[in-house]
C-alpha cells in the first residue's frame, strides 16, 4: 500500500510530535506531510531528514514559523495537500489535519489530540487575546472555522484519540465514536533516581491555562513547602514577581532534558494544575518513580491512580491546592516502583501496537488488506 502521513506542522517538538514518531515507526516506508516546516533542533534531530511534503501556507510571511497565524486559511490549505494516488492516509490532528481530502477508494484514520481549541471550548480565551477591534473578525472567523471543523469531521472512515477526555469532546462537537488509544510518553529516559529532596517541584509551558502562577501562589502561602518552578512562557514575569516575595520557590526557567530528569527523580511529589487533554508531564515524573498532585480534570485522570500514584484536587484554586498539598503530606509515602510501574503502561510499545492493531482492523473493515 501507498501509505501517507499527514501532520499539522513542525516548529516545537511536542508531545503530537512523539506521536507522529511512534507513527512513522509503525509506517517507516509513508511519506510524510505537513502545513509548514521549520522545526527546532529536537525536530531536526529526530526527523534525521526525512523529507517532508508542504503546502502553499510554508511561502506565506511568517509561514515556516507561525502558521498559526493563517489559521482562517489552514482548512483551504490542508484540502489542498496532493493525496491522490496513496491507499492509506493517517492524519495526525490538533487542529486541521483530519479535513485533508483522500482518493474515494483510499482508506483515512485520524488520530485526534483534541478538537482545534481555538474554535470550540477555549474560543473566548483565545479571543481576549485578540486586539478589542479585530475580536467581531474572530469571532467570525472562529464561526467559519467550526463549521468547516465539524464538517470535515466526517471525512475519515475511523478516529482515534489521546484520552476518554478527549473522545468525549469529539462526541458533544463532531457527533462522532472515537476509540481511546493513549499516547506514547518516553518511560525509557524518565528512570528511577537517588535520594529524595524534600521540595515539590512543577514544570510546564508558562502560558495561562497551565495556572503556573496559581500553583507559586499556593506555595507562597506555604512558606515551609519549598517548590521549583520549570518552564518558561509569558507568565514568567507573574511568576518571578511571586517568587521574589516568597524565598521557598525557586524559579529555574528553561532547563534541558537531563536537568528535567534530575529534578523530577529528586522531587517529593510533582504539581499539575492544568486541565489537559491528556497530559505527558504526569507521566513522566511517575515514570522517575514521583507521585503527583494535579487538578482532577481531564486526562490525567486517567493516568494517575488516585491515593495510588498521586492525589487530585477538586478546584483550579489556590485554596484547593494548598490543602491537596497539606493533605499530601500527611499520607503514607507513595512507592516509587508502583509509580514506575503505572507509567509503563504508557510505553511507546504499547501506543505502537495499539494503533497498529487500530489500522489494521479499519483495512480488514474496509476490505482494504495490502
Amino acid at each position: 500500500m501507498r501509505i501517507a502521513i499527514v501532520h499539522e506542522w513542525f516548529t516545537k517538538w511536542s508531545g503530537s510530535e512523539a506521536v507522529l514518531e511512534q507513527m512513522l515507526v509503525c509506517f517507516p516506508e509513508a511519506d510524510l506531510f505537513a502545513l509548514s516546516h521549520s522545526p527546532d533542533e529536537e525536530g531536526v534531530k529526530r526527523l534525521a531528514g526525512r523529507p517532508v511534503k508542504t503546502s502553499f501556507i510554508q511561502k506565506l510571511p511568517f509561514g515556516r514559523q507561525f502558521p498559526q497565524l493563517w489559521l482562517p486559511i489552514l482548512p483551504l490549505a490542508i484540502e489542498h495537500l496532493d493525496l491522490s494516488g496513496y491507499d492509506l492516509v493517517i492524519s495526525n490532528s490538533h487542529c486541521v489535519a483530519k479535513g485533508v481530502i483522500v482518493p474515494p477508494t483510499c482508506i483515512h484514520i485520524a488520530y485526534v489530540h483534541t478538537p482545534a481549541r481555538y474554535a470550540w471550548d477555549m474560543r473566548l480565551e483565545y479571543q481576549r487575546s485578540v486586539p478589542k477591534i479585530l475580536r467581531p473578525l474572530w469571532a467570525w472567523a472562529m464561526h467559519r472555522l467550526r463549521a468547516w471543523d465539524t464538517e470535515s469531521s466526517c471525512r475519515p472512515d475511523a478516529i482515534a484519540c489521546n484520552s476518554a477526555y478527549i473522545a468525549r469532546r469529539i462526541a458533544h462537537a463532531w457527533h462522532r465514536p472515537a476509540d481511546v488509544i493513549h499516547p506514547p510518553v518516553d518511560v525509557a529516559e524518565f528512570t528511577l533516581g537517588g535520594e529524595r529532596d524534600d521540595v515539590f517541584v512543577a514544570a510546564s509551558r508558562m502560558v495561562g491555562y497551565k495556572k503556573m502562577p496559581m500553583i507559586a501562589e499556593a506555595f507562597a502561602s506555604m512558606p515551609s513547602r519549598r517548590l521549583r518552578m520549570i518552564g518558561d512562557g509569558p507568565d514568567m514575569a507573574r511568576i518571578r514577581a511571586i517568587a521574589k516575595r516568597a524565598p521557598n520557590i525557586e524559579v529555574l526557567g528553561r532547563v534541558k532534558r537531563e536537568g528535567l530528569i534530575s529534578e523530577l527523580q529528586r522531587a517529593r511529589a510533582f504539581v499539575f494544575a492544568a486541565e489537559e487533554d491528556f497530559g505527558i508531564a504526569p507521566v513522566e515524573a511517575m515514570s522517575c518513580g514521583t507521585p503527583v498532585i494535579a487538578f482532577g480534570k481531564g486526562g490525567v485522570t486517567e493516568s494517575v491512580i488516585d491515593g495510588v500514584t498521586g492525589i487530585f484536587f477538586k478546584v483550579q484554586s489556590v485554596e484547593s491546592l494548598k490543602h491537596a498539598v497539606e493533605n499530601f503530606t500527611t499520607l503514607p509515602p507513595f512507592a516509587a516502583d508502583t509509580c514506575r510501574n503505572r507509567a509503563m503502561d504508557f510505553a511507546p510499545p504499547i501506543f505502537r501496537s495499539k494503533f497498529a492493531e487500530f489500522v489494521d482492523s479499519r483495512k480488514l473493515d474496509a476490505g482494504k488488506q495490502p
